[in-house]
């Protein structure tokens, strides 16, 4: 069977977007095809403050570092800290999220969040083998989010399972503005995304990290561009930063825009409660 190398494997609340507060177990896969250096930056510029860490001197994630610029799960795709993302069998995956879960099942209000890194990036085969072996030993499972930044083409044979194996299906696209440090033109994919909808059961949506006037203008950019692409999803804007300072800056402007332009507000509940700390 299969296996996966795993970043992560936790249980806590889902802090953002549309099922805000539910408890999931979150599986964070490593590999991305972004690195996301721009957040918290000046305009232009990029962060290097993951590169002081030392990854000789970690052993597991809950001991390194947050950073304050940047991508905030950095060590889930910088190959430095690879070695504390061990590979594992989808029997041992499904042991741990057992272990985690309480009373050992899913249920509607208990979920499965697959987060990366860049979830479909590298292991969507994988994931068929991951659900089998949920369904075999009856786990519950009804509900799964996977948490893209909407670049990475479903794999046809995902698709055909997801459609077909009556687990309801979101997507949460946090597909990457020019703050980010990446490409508009690279991160905005309308054809992509529009896959995505294509799976029945299937709930995609857009959730954007906003902190100023040029990330608002970004928002807009992008959802003219989704728009002309025929992509309609429901859109959320959150308070950028990684840490409760930050993000204490800009929460109610960015709640008065959501309301201007009928979008939807969500907070950052692992930046509030737990200050962003790993295995939040």
């Amino acid at each position: 069977m299969s296996k996966i190398k795993i970043a992560e494997l936790f249980y806590s609340l889902q802090g953002e977007g549309q099922y805000l507060g539910t408890p999931s177990v979150f599986l964070r896969v490593f590999g991305c095809n972004f690195q996301c250096q721009g957040f918290s930056m000046p305009r232009g510029e990029v962060s290097t403050e993951r590169l002081d860490i030392d990854p000789n001197n970690y052993k597991n994630y809950n001991d390194l570092p947050l950073v304050h610029t940047g991508c905030d799960s950095y060590a889930s795709w910088d190959v430095r800290f690879k070695h504390l993302s061990p590979m594992m069998s989808i029997e041992t995956i499904v042991d741990k999220i057992e272990a985690l879960l309480p009373f050992s099942k899913f249920s509607k209000d208990k979920h499965l969040i697959i987060t990366g890194g860049e979830p479909l990036l590298g292991w969507q085969r994988s994931y068929i083998d991951l659900f089998e072996e949920i369904k075999h030993r009856d786990m519950n499972l009804s509900h799964v989010t996977f948490e893209t930044n909407g670049t990475q083409t479903l794999n046809e044979d995902l698709k055909e399972y997801l459609s077909n194996s009556g687990i309801e299906v979101t997507f949460s696209i946090s597909s990457k503005l020019p703050s980010s440090g990446e490409l508009f033109e690279e991160a905005i994919l309308p054809d992509v995304v529009a896959g995505y909808a294509e799976v029945e059961n299937s709930n995609p949506y857009f959730k954007w990290v906003v902190s100023n006037d040029d990330d608002y203008n970004d928002v807009i950019r992008a959802v003219a561009t989704y728009s002309n692409g025929g992509i309609d999803f429901p859109i959320y804007l959150m308070p950028a930063g990684g840490t409760s300072m930050h993000y204490n800056e800009n929460e109610k402007w960015v709640a008065n825009i959501a309301m201007e332009n009928g979008w939807r507000y969500t907070p950052r509940l692992q930046v509030q409660l737990w200050k962003n700390a790993w295995g939040t």
